[in-house]
């Protein structure tokens, strides 16, 4: 399967943004992409208003996603990302959303919110209450997960143990010290949990690191970006995860047990 991860700097300006992930969706498809992943919370974003991204929420049936999903209707690319969904007044959910064929074929609420680092996402994000979803894509099971959820290897584990081979992650991961060191181990180390590629998109910008990657099932890095916008691309090849998998059975020989959502 031939993947694209394309990161962006988002701006305050939400068509500004849909355009850029129409222009996004438009390379990758005409590449053979199947699968496109994007950062998290592309909607709109404000350096000097943490709050953007939750004030400019919209519903599942306006103008953002309605693009998107026309963009798809005549391919069959596969794109991935995270928006701010409505909840309540003030509020909303931060939600990953896969498109394809003209639809959203799967959405997942981020389960683990940033309370950390001098953060708090939970002050007007609504947390999901249920794993993410696998889908399938070109043959591929596909996992879902958003930023913050890959430090937590419970996780990533249980989308593998659920039968996925690929692990996808929009992300908007924050600059600090260690954290592009973070970023990047955090990433290796789920893939060699799991023994699955791991397809991450980040943000990039004056707050965020971008550094997007594809890692393959041993942890080893396959593509990857630095500051800067871009599209990376890989290729995930079946027959290197049958092998990983069968040089590295840790799914197969692992002694606890399944893990449960709290």
């Amino acid at each position: 399967m031939k993947v694209a991860v394309g990161q962006f700097a988002v701006s305050k300006d939400w068509q500004e943004n849909v355009q850029t992930c129409l222009g996004f969706m438009a390379q990758a498809n005409g590449a053979g992409a199947q699968l496109l992943v994007l950062p998290e919370a592309v909607l709109a974003r404000d350096d000097n208003d943490p709050d953007l991204s939750v004030k400019s929420a919209q519903t599942m049936n306006e103008a953002f996603i309605e693009q998107l999903c026309e963009q798809s209707r005549d391919d069959q690319l596969t794109t991935i990302l995270t928006l701010h969904i409505k909840t309540t007044p003030g509020r909303a959910a931060n939600t990953l959303l896969a498109i394809r064929g003209g639809e959203v074929i799967a959405r997942y609420k981020k389960l683990h919110l940033y309370d950390a680092f001098n953060v708090q996402e939970s002050r007007l994000v609504d947390a999901g209450e249920s794993l993410p979803p696998v889908i399938e894509i070109a043959g591929f099971k596909v996992g879902l997960m958003t930023c913050y959820d890959v430090r937590f290897p419970e996780m990533a584990l249980s989308l593998a143990l659920a039968g996925a081979e690929v692990l996808v992650l929009p992300a908007a991961w924050l600059r600090g010290p260690n954290k592009e060191m973070h970023w990047s181990t955090l990433l290796a180390a789920r893939a060699l949990d799991t023994t699955c590629y791991v397809v991450a998109a980040g943000e990039c910008g004056n707050k965020n690191i971008g550094h997007s990657q594809v890692v393959d099932p041993l942890g080893v890095v396959i593509a990857a970006a630095n500051l800067q916008p871009t599209l990376i691309y890989a290729e995930l090849e079946r027959q290197h995860l049958a092998h990983v998998r069968a040089m590295l059975p840790v799914l197969k020989n692992r002694r606890f047990a399944y893990p449960q959502l709290l």
